[in-house]
């Protein structure tokens, strides 16, 4: 089968409408005297040309009414008509009515009208009929020295197309000197541009010579030509690698020139030719300066990347200059702060880390203010860097903790979340710190207005809280958050008739009414309600926010979940207090006042004024912890002390485990396989081409990485992916080949002509469901009996969805003209696993999200599958996606299995799972597979996915 070459298209209009029969009222228009009328027609008639309608009778209609038009508009409709119609017959040759406009392009190239001679002089860039451009040549070479630039510039472009067709040295023989000659006299920058392009591309080495002679005043050079000399350097360079320190000098030049594009690509051709330090260092110094004095944020993110991948080659000379990168933290953009902090932190080493730091101290004091905007968002970006830069060196913890526990009390959730959890792991792995950051934690823990937050640092005191002033004043602490006690009063005869006490039951309508389910560590549900995000006004409270704190407000608006951390904690200091104070009575009355608490938390969660009453799991905690004050053993005080802060050591040797272990993975990728080709470009060589052009020819990389161009290993994976579109049996075959590639996807589609009949107009008619679209209109074909036809069609996706290609097969048959052929081919679904990828993210990061996203999917589990751990390994491979939750978390047989999964989009949309497994008596699974995403697509595609392949495997 012999692929057939399409025609090539110099012009490209869009045009949405059909193709109406309007050629009578064109030719009309058209032979009228009207201007306005002539425009119309002419521009009706090249869109139905471009959209494959073919309207022969018009051309001498246009060389008798149009030509002779001195309207410049009609001469550029004109011009363009003339581009886009057939100049050749099927054997190549030139038609004869082509000469009748050879004589009107004549006058045009001696036009007094310098826009008409510009635009002719254009059009001849893009005709490659050598019969009709040999006589306009004396025409073109007057033009190169007309008065007006835009003459002369398009007459230099004019000579470098001609001289660049097959006949063109013929031709144009002495281009190269007249080109030579007008760049040495030429004043304008954007011809001298034209012609120093036409010497590099034609004649190089006259454009070697040029560049040499004017070399001390090239920084004076315009932008324009600045390029194309940069362009010329990179060329020489690859050809030419014993000749690059001169031009490197001249790059290195460039770089004080004033033009910022000029200066960028002098970066971006030092480190492609050069691997010097100096080289790399004074492009990594250009980049910074650019970030620095550039205000497009979109030039700022393109340059980051720049810095990115330098950083992956010369890491050593990066480091350098990891301040000078941070200086664009000053930038309010939140995409520009994150990947320069990414960037920042993979360049800390021991020598630069205070100064990295104290930068970020800086910043982090900066969000303070109300000026700048999403400053949560930036304070928990702040935080989350400085965490990482104390766990990698904790020499510099013990400089930041405590500034950041000032922000425990943050109105950002997400922010004081993360200072805490920052502060529990500094705590264990800082020893030395232990002491001031429990004292600074009880200092700022009435400041905390975030029930999640507050958990965290009361566990941090149960746990830390070792001698016994901190003991006591971690107890004393606590009850002054939590104020006067009871927390409700039940009313009595008495007092209805009197005033309410100081102590008075909260109002109905000072709780908080909205509950909603909350992820915990394990992948269970917890309720929590609004108070968790939110702080509970100040009148909520019995006195001052300041003497009080926020503990109390958020136990009275129903949160029994902190109320049973409360108790856990109370219960932790007394046992400790056993441990350290000699004086039984002293232990005793605050065991006494623990177990009042306790007693008080749960007389409110089953008081009528609460909206909803206390949960069982709560309930049973608290109760737990009751009775363990009244009877403490031996082995239960040694799992309430001990036992718990080694699972926590546990967990954090396990992440970093993890983290070693990802980080190795990534020094251990093979960038090519055992049994990969090995490319030896030196052999490579063809005639007529440069070393640059054969490293620049990646025809083959590209088809490679599409799956068209595969070594035989690859070609039953190709047959594989292969797609019926069409029966054995119909007149016309057709299968395509879909190749999925970020945001396009490529469909190669075959097709047979089975018949004996000649197919004429034969068009692939395609729609999409989806978020998909289609990028070209379809064209019409003409199909030989038993031939084939390899049609293309690219199709654009914006989401990550399950979409559906559908179509027809239309044609024409040479038997029957009159009959209009329909062929329906088989629906094409595009698969949502070739957009997703697995991906990682904090444990916290995922219940925010989890709690933000609205969409969700609820999959109920049904599967042959008996074990969980099979059935959890299945799904992880069906779904492309990544286990969150530690390996240590899924040992043992309990019966039951919870994990969270996360996966990440091509587009950046985030794709989460929750897995809650457990097996039944009669050995079946049963649970629930939830999905949570931000987009209804990336929901419902993946939970169809599950359904889908949940089953097998079995």
């Amino acid at each position: 089968m012999q692929k057939q070459m399409e025609k090539s298209c110099t012009l490209l209009v869009h045009f949405d409408k059909g193709a109406p029969s309007v050629a009578n009222e064109i030719k009309e228009a058209l032979e009228g005297n009207d201007v306005q009328l002539k425009i119309d027609a002419l521009k009706k008639a090249i869109m139905l040309l471009l959209n494959g309608e073919t309207i022969p009778q018009l051309f001498i209609t246009i060389i008798r009414y149009v030509l002779p038009s001195e309207d410049h508009t009609v001469q550029k409709l004109l011009l363009l008509y003339l581009e886009i119609i057939d100049k050749t017959d099927s054997r190549g040759k030139v038609l004869p009515e082509m000469i009748l406009i050879c004589q009107n392009l004549r006058n045009n190239l001696q036009h007094p009208n310098e826009y008409i001679r510009g635009v002719t002089l254009r059009f001849l860039c893009r005709l490659s009929e050598t019969e009709i451009i040999e006589p306009l040549i004396p025409s073109i070479a007057t033009n190169l020295e007309h008065r007006h630039p835009f003459v002369r510039r398009n007459a230099v472009l004019a000579v470098m197309a001609i001289y660049k067709l097959p006949d063109g040295q013929h031709l144009l023989e002495q281009a190269p000197e007249l080109i030579e000659k007008a760049l040495s006299t030429e004043q304008d920058y954007s011809c001298k541009r034209n012609a120093f392009l036409m010497l590099f591309t034609c004649a190089q080495d006259r454009a070697l010579s040029y560049l040499f002679t004017h070399l001390d005043r090239i920084n004076d050079w315009g932008e324009q030509l600045q390029m194309v000399v940069l362009e010329l350097i990179r060329k020489v360079c690859k050809s030419n690698k014993a000749e690059k320190g001169k031009y490197i000098k001249i790059i290195i030049s460039l770089l004080n020139a004033p033009s910022s594009a000029v200066v960028y690509e002098c970066a971006g051709a030092l480190v492609s030719l050069s691997s010097a330090p100096t080289a790399i260092r004074a492009a990594a110094s250009t980049y910074c300066q650019l970030l620095l004095s550039q205000s497009d944020n979109n030039v700022k993110l393109i340059i980051l990347d720049r810095l990115n991948e330098l950083k992956s080659s010369h890491r050593d000379i990066l480091v350098e200059v990891v301040m000078d990168v941070l200086r664009a933290l000053s930038s309010p953009n939140i995409d520009i702060r994150r990947k320069t902090l990414d960037i920042a932190l993979e360049l800390i080493t021991p020598r630069n880390v205070d100064e990295v730091v104290l930068m970020l101290k800086k910043e982090v004091v900066k969000t303070q203010n109300g000026e700048l905007e999403k400053n949560g968002e930036y304070r928990q970006m702040l935080v989350q860097a400085i965490h990482a830069c104390a766990i990698k060196f904790p020499e510099v913890a013990g400089t930041v903790v405590h500034l950041l526990m000032d922000f425990l009390g943050d109105a950002n959730v997400a922010s004081a979340i993360d200072v805490i959890v920052f502060v529990r792991e500094i705590i264990e792995t800082n020893p030395k710190l232990r002491v001031s950051i429990i004292t600074r934690l009880l200092d700022t823990f009435y400041q905390i207005r975030a029930a999640r937050v507050c958990s965290c640092a009361l566990w941090i005191i149960g746990e830390y809280c070792l001698s016994l002033s901190e003991v006591e004043s971690g107890f004393a602490t606590i009850k002054q958050c939590l104020g006067d006690l009871p927390f409700y009063t039940p009313p009595t005869e008495e007092s209805d008739s009197q005033d309410a006490p100081k102590t008075s039951q909260p109002m109905s309508t000072a709780v908080g009414s909205s509950r909603r389910p909350a992820i915990l560590a394990d992948g269970t549900y917890a309720t929590q309600s609004a108070a968790l995000e939110t702080a509970i006004s100040p009148t909520l409270v019995q006195g001052s926010i300041s003497s009080v704190g926020y503990l109390r407000s958020l136990l009275l608006s129903g949160d029994f979940f902190l109320g049973a951390v409360v108790a856990c904690t109370l219960t932790k200091l007394v046992l400790r207090l056993e441990e350290v104070q000699p004086m039984n009575a002293e232990v005793n009355k605050v065991a006494t006042q623990a177990l009042l608490i306790m007693v008080s938390m749960l007389q409110l969660g089953q008081s009528p004024v609460l909206l909803h009453p206390i949960d069982n799991d709560s309930h049973d905690r608290i109760i737990l912890c009751v009775r363990l004050l009244c009877n403490t053993g031996n082995e239960m005080r040694k799992i309430w002390l001990q036992s718990c802060r080694q699972s926590f050591v546990k967990m954090l040797s396990e992440k970093q485990l993890c983290e070693t272990e990802e980080s190795k993975a990534k020094t251990l990728i093979s960038q090519a396989q055992p049994d990969d080709l090995i490319d030896f470009y030196h052999l490579k060589s063809r005639k007529g081409m440069s070393q640059l052009e054969l490293e620049d020819e990646v025809q083959d990389d590209l088809k490679r990485a599409t799956g068209e161009f595969t070594n035989d290993g690859d070609d039953a994976n190709r047959l594989n992916r292969i797609l019926q579109l069409t029966g054995f049996s119909d007149p016309v075959y057709a299968e395509a080949y879909v190749t999925v590639h970020h945001y396009d996807i490529v469909l190669d589609v075959t097709v047979i002509n089975r018949t004996k009949d000649t197919l004429q107009n034969l068009c692939l008619e395609l729609a999409t469901m989806g978020d998909l679209k289609l990028v070209e209109r379809p064209q019409n074909y003409t199909l030989a009996p038993q031939s084939s036809k390899q049609i293309k069609a690219n199709i654009k996706v914006s989401s990550t969805e399950t979409g559906v290609i559908f179509g027809n097969i239309v044609y024409d048959s040479s038997s029957n003209v009159l009959e209009r052929t329909v062929v329906v081919l088989n629906d094409i679904h595009i698969d949502i696993m070739d957009y997703i990828s697995p991906a990682s993210c904090a444990e916290v990061t995922f219940r925010t999200m989890w709690a933000e996203f609205e969409w969700e999917n609820k999959v109920a589990v049904n599967t042959l599958i008996q074990d969980e751990k099979e059935f959890f390994n299945h799904i992880i491979k069906s779904t492309n996606m990544k286990c969150l939750t530690p390996p240590s978390a899924l040992d043992g047989e309990c019966g039951f299995l919870a994990a969270n999964l996360y996966a990440k989009s091509v587009f950046g949309e985030d794709a989460l799972v929750n897995m809650s497994i457990e097996k039944q008596l009669d050995g079946k699974l049963s649970g629930f597979i939830r999905i949570r995403s931000k987009t209804q697509g990336i929901a419902l595609s993946l939970g169809d996915k599950i359904t889908l392949k949940q089953k097998g495997g079995a």
